[in-house]
Parts: C-alpha cells; sequence; structure tokens
C-alpha cells in the first residue's frame, strides 16, 4: 500500500474503522480486523490511535460531526420556522440514508454498553438538541424550548431505527416531509408551560 500523509490516512482508517464498528461493534471487532480491513499492520493504526478504545471513541466524535454538519449547512440559511424544521429532517433523514453506517454506529446499543461512549453519545445528542433548539420558532421559555429540541431530535432517531432495521432503500425526502410536518403541526401546538 502507497504511503498516505498522516492526516489522509487517519482518515482511512476512520472511513474503514466505521464499517468494521458497524457491522461487528466494539467487542466483535478488534484491532486486527481493523488492519485488515484497511490493509495496513496494526503498528500503523497504534500510529494513530493509542488504543482501541481510541480508534472507537474518535469514531463517535467522527460520525456525530458528519450529523451535525449536514444539518447545520442545511438549515444555516432559513429564515421562518416551518422551512427550517424542514431543511433540518430533510438533512438529517439524508444523512440516514446516504451515511447508514454512522447512523447505526452511533446508535447501536453495543456503543451505548460502555459508559465513556455513552456519555460521548449524549454529547452529540445535546449538541443535536442545541443545534434544533435556536430553530424553534415558538415563544417558549429556554428550558422548555431545550426539553422539546431533545424531543424531536429523538423522533427523528425513533424513526430512523426503524427505516435501518426495516432494511432496504428509503426516500430521505418522503420520511422528512412526514415527520416534519408532524413536527411542524405540534410545534404550532405549543403553549408556555403553565398556560391555561
Amino acid at each position: 500500500m502507497s504511503r498516505l500523509p498522516a492526516t489522509a490516512r487517519r482518515e482511512q482508517i476512520l472511513d474503514v474503522a466505521l464499517g468494521v464498528f458497524a457491522t461487528a461493534g466494539f467487542y466483535g471487532a478488534s484491532m486486527n480486523d481493523v488492519a485488515d480491513a484497511v490493509g495496513v499492520t496494526k503498528p500503523v493504526l497504534y500510529q494513530h490511535f493509542d488504543s482501541k478504545h481510541d480508534l472507537y471513541r474518535a469514531l463517535i466524535d467522527e460520525a456525530g460531526n458528519r450529523m451535525l454538519t449536514s444539518i447545520g449547512k442545511a438549515t444555516a440559511n432559513t429564515t421562518g420556522g416551518r422551512e427550517r424544521t424542514e431543511r433540518g429532517f430533510a438533512a438529517y433523514f439524508r444523512w440516514v440514508a446516504d451515511d447508514g453506517e454512522a447512523f447505526r454506529f452511533l446508535f447501536s446499543s453495543g456503543t451505548r454498553r460502555d459508559d465513556d461512549f455513552s456519555s460521548a453519545i449524549r454529547e452529540i445528542t445535546a449538541q443535536a438538541a442545541d443545534a434544533v433548539a435556536p430553530l424553534i420558532d415558538v415563544e417558549i421559555d429556554a428550558d422548555h424550548r431545550m426539553t422539546i429540541a431533545h424531543a424531536l431530535v429523538g423522533m427523528a432517531e425513533g424513526a430512523s431505527r426503524q427505516l435501518v432495521q426495516r432494511g432496504g432503500d428509503f426516500d430521505p425526502d418522503e420520511i422528512a416531509a412526514a415527520i416534519s410536518s408532524l413536527a411542524w403541526a405540534g410545534l404550532r401546538a405549543i403553549q408556555p408551560l403553565g398556560a391555561d
């Protein structure tokens, strides 16, 4: 295999390792498996990652960044609440459709069994809710807004789990249209806490 610059090699390892771990999980895959899949020796892996745990943790960050970046780009130049809701869900479901391995990796039960990994997933979920909260175009207090943002993130994750478990292709725009319509209808009905 040709010698790649360190940053390119690291990206290659992350891309290939994502597929290995998405399929086998943390406990089912070894560093030997990753090295074989990448086409490098195990010492090359250890030049970039101190341990399997370190590699797996870097993958969580990478997959989370991919998801958050896709949503952020899609909603950056939107003006109205409905448009933001539609574009945010569309970007999310396109990410699931196009980067299904990253979704399976992030939201598999195996990733949540380790306290460190579970904490990292909670942080990504919190960042997703932080990104969603300003898109909620309803006059409510900040705590209520964050609760609703987490609910929207959970709704998208739940729908995605069902789609991925079902297998096969799905139309991300069609799913996004249905879920964003549901979300928008719900957001329009929200009243401030304590309101009659």
